[in-house]
């Protein structure tokens, strides 16, 4: 894409200005809403900067799940703007109610709008209005589009007048949109007017250095939403399993195994065999061959005999495990018996219904499964 080219070659040609403490924190507020340190993701945080006080429309490019809409959102924070930052999927949106959503509509403008709406566009006025897969928006709607984005006024649906809006507009694809133009599924005008900044996200497996950080950042986040469950700790081995997948999925994936090790090793250190079996193979973090393994193990039910055997063989029972287990099988059992109903297991169980739910989250134990 020559005007891509054209406009990073010459972003690099800018000379920083000296040292200040607005550019130290400015500094401080990229890296940590664009978390990476691989020279690709310097150099996009350096056009960040560069950008972000301009109002001109900005394009943000890169595979799904690479973050973009965190670039689109330090463009905002760092533009000055005291708007809101609006997001909103276009691929999400069926097409005949992105325009209603867009732009909002009048009492009466169809069936069933009994009071008139504010649109999104309205909504972010003031600030940034991120339209995120700008690839899936309907050709009649990219054209209402270019409009507002050239007379900045927009009419609800319905509507007789016009509203003046001050808004920027942040645009992501991971499509290829000049491919796109010149299959004409996309205008040629919307493109150019939307790629006066474009903007390179790449992709996890393009910078498997940034891991690390990345991670922290995903940890620290789901600390911050969960505040009930303990972190878990990723060892060194841990880190090298990451590092070595393709991550096809990129952080959006990479969010997910996150969650999945704070469902399952909530307060414990994770290690590259938890990675593999258990974060990514989805395997439950009790399951057979992840409990304790002894010979001749004793079984939940088995009398004082059984450890002694197995004690006098010179096997270390770790008994927080073993109790563990126990718990996992009476859970199970009672879930088993009872269809998988909750309810009716917690009462066999003689739990509360909310310890036991906090139980087969902690042991990764699905009702549905039983």
């Amino acid at each position: 894409m020559t005007t891509h080219w054209m406009f990073q070659e010459a972003v690099t040609t800018v000379v920083p200005l000296p040292g200040s403490v607005e550019q130290a924190l400015c500094g401080r507020l990229i890296d940590r809403l664009i978390p990476g340190n691989a020279p690709r993701m310097q150099r996009l945080k350096q056009l960040v900067e560069f950008v972000a006080p301009c109002d001109a429309p900005a394009l943000v490019i890169g595979p799904s799940g690479s973050g973009k809409e965190l670039v689109a959102e330090a463009l905002h924070r760092l533009s000055g703007r005291r708007g809101e930052f609006v997001a909103v999927n276009c691929a999400a949106i069926p097409a005949e109610l992105l325009e209603g959503e867009l732009f909002g509509h009048e009492k009466g403008a169809f069936t069933g709008a009994e009071r008139s709406r504010t649109g999104l566009i309205e909504l972010a006025a003031g600030g940034t209005l991120f339209l995120d897969e700008i690839g899936d928006m309907p050709l009649a709607m990219q054209a209402k589009l270019l409009r507002v984005l050239e007379s900045r006024q927009i009419r609800r649906v319905g509507g007789n007048g016009t509203v003046s809006v001050d808004f920027r507009v942040v645009a992501a694809t991971h499509r290829g949109l000049e491919a796109m133009v010149t299959a004409g599924t996309f205008r040629a005008d919307l493109f150019y007017r939307l790629s006066a900044f474009p903007l390179d996200v790449p992709a996890l497996s393009e910078r498997p250095g940034d891991l690390p950080v990345i991670l922290e950042r995903l940890v620290e986040d789901q600390r911050k939403q969960t505040p009930g469950f303990p972190a878990p700790e990723f060892d060194t081995s841990a880190l090298r399993a990451l590092a070595a997948r393709d991550w096809p999925g990129n952080i959006r994936e990479l969010r997910s195994i996150v969650q999945r090790a704070f469902a399952f090793f909530g307060g414990q250190t994770v290690t590259a065999r938890e990675v593999e079996r258990n974060l990514i193979q989805m395997q439950p973090p009790l399951a057979e061959e992840n409990r304790c393994e002894w010979p001749e193990a004793p079984s939940p039910a088995g009398d004082a005999s059984s450890f002694d055997a197995a004690l006098s063989k010179g096997v270390d029972l770790d008994l927080r495990i073993y109790l563990r287990d126990i718990e996992v099988s009476l859970i199970e059992a009672a879930l088993g018996q009872t269809a998988g109903c909750v309810t009716r297991a917690a009462e066999a169980l003689r739990l509360r219904r909310t310890t036991l739910i906090e139980k087969m989250k902690k042991y990764g134990i699905a009702a549905a499964a039983i």
